[in-house]
């Protein structure tokens, strides 16, 4: 029994994958976040957004079955923004000079 809740805990992890990107421009406002959230939320295999414009970071949780890292980021340009992976550990800057386009 304790063998079968081991294999199904291990099935449920084997089936999401974490993206965390930046974008350009950067998220100013919650509704930067919408616009990305919205423009995330249809495609195949996303299973959460969460948008932090104070850490300029999206992380996007998947299933790798169903898409992978590459197809979610070419998904960006199609709502105006370009994403970038963020690598373990690095801190976005965010630029205070940047203007808001979603207001």
């Amino acid at each position: 029994m304790m063998l079968a809740a081991m294999t199904a805990t291990a099935n449920a992890k084997s089936e999401s994958d974490t993206l965390v990107v930046t974008t350009t421009p950067q998220m100013h406002c919650a509704n930067c976040e919408n616009k990305i959230k919205d423009g995330l939320r249809f495609e195949k295999g996303v299973k959460d957004i969460i948008t932090s414009v104070e850490d300029q970071t999206v992380t996007i949780v998947f299933n790798p079955k169903k898409t992978d890292k590459n197809k979610l980021e070419a998904t960006f340009p199609k709502f105006g923004y370009q994403a970038r992976e963020v690598k373990k550990g690095e801190k976005v800057v965010r630029n205070m000079d940047e203007q808001c386009d979603n207001m």
